[in-house]
């Protein structure tokens, strides 16, 4: 499912057949620390960009954004039918680079929205106009949509989830010792009160204090993500006449018609007391104050399609105080981010003619073929998992779906109007109509064929639900994907990652899905006790890792992308050796294959990051830093102290009793 995505990747040039890329150098040695043998002098060298948050070796998110603009702005050239979806991208690209038109219209665009929430005058009206807000902001407890019932996999549902905090996460609010989460507080205070005086809303500062403490309220009672995330508490099925008995507060029937859900259809309530919390707020607070807040919400969110004041305003907080840059980022690339979001499919259909040929498929399609028989012999040579269980799991990985590429059909946005020059309009419309489009879907039969990702995300995830993985174009590239790279290079980079999400069906999360996709217990006692202390082990190796000075990891708030990754890591290393099996092996710039396979992998982490944007990740990213997603997986795998001849002394060296085998 969704909150089980990969974060999005951008990898450093694969090690091609013939050379090996970017070998280790200097007095780092790869027995004692991995990541940086391979990567510390490039961390050395490298500048972080003025307007960027953090550097990757090789930027794929970049190169994929470079082809999809080429795309755009020759589709946009070209005479097409008007309301065609490549006419439609064209205008949406165009009408988002227009800031000087963008600054000519002032507050025209946003004013309209401003006067409907002036306009609402009791909680009825406040909890319709939230309903209309879905998929443009998001509110306190808000709508996400496409999801398979927990427990009937066949089923659409829509979640309802915690949000509806302007800083990263409710740390931000709750840490109030935390200096660099403080210094973020008071930047985001002076946010809030710029936005307010470029709206001329009256007391301005008076506007922002009540509206900082309004969402610390709500920080307060949203569970912790370890919590929020773990499925066995999500399941809570209620519609709105239901919400109305047990989370008394909101007008759940007037939010869910205006939401275009039926208000006989039950929703998935993600976290339910924080649920029942957030509404027990809305009656408690102020009318006024929520209208205040849902100004300022939707202020920030419109503030990159709104004039330069306010775009300035909105980088020099998410930008500079969040994140650490000093400069935006150039429009074009904004545009394109904003257009690809927007319309996806349509861009995908280009992108994947261009530079996702069959062959790319067919391969990856054996890559995946070859992993799953990897794993298959792990469950099978697992020593601490008992027979029926073992079965039971080896059922589940034999139903795997793998969705690769894109769709086999694609969206063609006929509902979705676009404007000429109208960029606030295009983006709020783009974010409707794809709303709508989900919710529409509530309580249906699941469409399995359908996409949840778009084809040029640089992203992949796994949907315990569905039991299948989801492998867009935009991620099988070079250089994490490279056609003409051996399998060293290929299995240590793709392979890694494509396992990573194969082994999410089977971690402390997706672990909790039957091999039909039904959230049930199909463990037993012994090997739920045996599962649960490899978690715990894991957990405080993590825990351990010392992220910035005095910031530690949080291990269980990352505890089944750690074991993914370790897990994934240790499937795709089996993989290469059965790719290789009989296969003359060869040794490129005195490094074996087994040897490149692991240095492909540290450096597929290859990443430079500003402490702003370290500490935002550490309060929100259920992923470790990269630095520890290539050396603690690392550590627990033999076929790695094999290669390299690890030996007590090595800071890297782990006896192999104590070694973390998740198989």
């Amino acid at each position: 499912m969704n909150s089980l995505k990969l974060a999005s990747l951008a990898l450093l040039l694969s090690l091609t057949c013939g050379k090996a890329a970017a070998a280790p150098q200097g007095a780092i040695r790869i027995q004692d620390d991995l990541y940086r043998a391979v990567n510390g002098a490039w961390i050395e060298a490298t500048v972080i960009p003025v307007n960027r948050s953090e550097s990757y070796g090789a930027e794929l998110p970049d190169v994929v954004d470079r082809r999809v603009r080429g795309i755009v702005e020759e589709l946009s050239a070209r005479p097409q039918r008007a309301a065609s979806a490549e006419r439609k991208a064209g205008s949406y690209y165009k009408a988002y680079l227009d800031t000087a038109r963008i600054d000519k219209a002032g507050l025209g665009p946003v004013r309209r929205l401003l006067a409907q929430v002036d306009a609402i005058g009791d909680a009825g009206a406040l909890a319709q106009w939230m309903g209309h807000a879905q998929g443009r902001i998001e509110t306190p407890l808000w709508l996400w949509g496409g999801f398979a019932d927990f427990k009937d996999p066949g089923r659409n549902r829509v979640m309802m989830w915690q949000g509806g905090l302007g800083l990263p996460s409710r740390d931000y609010y709750l840490a109030l010792d935390d200096a660099g989460m403080a210094k973020a507080r008071a930047a985001y205070l002076e946010y809030l009160t710029r936005l307010a005086v470029l709206a001329g809303l009256p007391q301005p500062a008076r506007v922002a204090a009540r509206v900082m403490a309004l969402e610390s309220r709500i920080a307060a009672v949203q569970l912790p993500l370890e919590q929020a995330r773990d499925p066995g508490r999500m399941y809570t099925l209620m519609n709105a006449q239901e919400l109305l008995q047990r989370a008394p507060g909101i007008d759940w029937p007037a939010f869910m018609r205006a939401a275009h859900i039926p208000v006989a259809e039950r929703v998935m309530v993600a976290q339910h007391a924080t649920a029942t919390a957030i509404a027990a707020l809305f009656a408690e607070l102020p009318l006024a104050d929520w209208k205040m807040y849902f100004k300022l919400r939707s202020l920030d969110e419109a503030a990159p399609v709104l004039p330069r004041a306010f775009r300035d305003a909105h980088f020099a907080f998410r930008g500079t105080a969040l994140a650490g840059t000093t400069a935006p980022a150039p429009r074009a690339d904004a545009a394109i981010i904003e257009t690809s979001a927007a319309m996806g499919e349509a861009l995908g259909k280009a992108y994947v003619e261009r530079y996702f040929p069959p062959a790319h498929k067919a391969r990856i399609r054996g890559m995946v073929e070859n992993l799953l028989a990897a794993y298959r012999e792990m469950i099978e040579e697992s020593g601490w998992m008992t027979p029926a269980t073992r079965e039971r799991a080896l059922a589940k990985l034999a139903g795997y779906k793998a969705k690769i590429g894109h769709p086999d059909t694609w969206h063609d946005y006929a509902g979705l109007e676009v404007r000429e020059g109208d960029a606030l309009g295009n983006r709020h419309r783009a974010r409707r109509y794809a709303w709508e489009l989900k919710a529409a879907q509530a309580g249906k039969p699941m469409d399995r064929a359908a996409w949840a990702m778009s084809p040029i995300a640089v992203n992949a995830f796994y949907d315990p639900m569905l039991n299948e993985i989801n492998l867009p174009a935009g991620l099988l590239q070079a250089p994490l994907f490279d056609m003409d790279a051996d399998d060293a290079a290929n299995y240590g980079g793709i392979g890694a990652q494509i396992a990573h999400e194969i082994s999410h069906g089977f971690d402390t999360m997706g672990a909790q899905f039957d091999g039909d996709g039904v959230m049930r217990n199909w463990w037993s006692d012994a090997d739920r006790k045996a599962f649960e202390e490899i978690g715990q082990r894991l957990q405080a190796q993590y825990s351990s890792y010392e992220a910035m000075p005095g910031k530690y990891v949080n291990g269980a708030m990352t505890l089944a992308e750690n074991m993914a990754d370790l897990t994934g890591l240790q499937i795709a290393f089996k993989a290469y050796q059965r790719a290789v099996d009989g296969k003359p092996r060869t040794v490129v710039d005195g490094y074996t294959g087994e040897q490149r396979f692991f240095l492909s992998y540290a450096q597929s982490w290859r990443k430079k990051a500003r402490p702003e944007r370290v500490l935002q990740l550490l309060a929100s990213d259920p992923h470790a830093p990269n630095e520890f997603r290539a050396n603690g997986p690392a550590v627990n795998v033999d076929g790695f102290h094999q290669a390299f001849g690890t030996q007590p002394g090595d800071a890297m060296f782990k006896p192999a009793a104590q070694r973390i085998r998740s198989w």
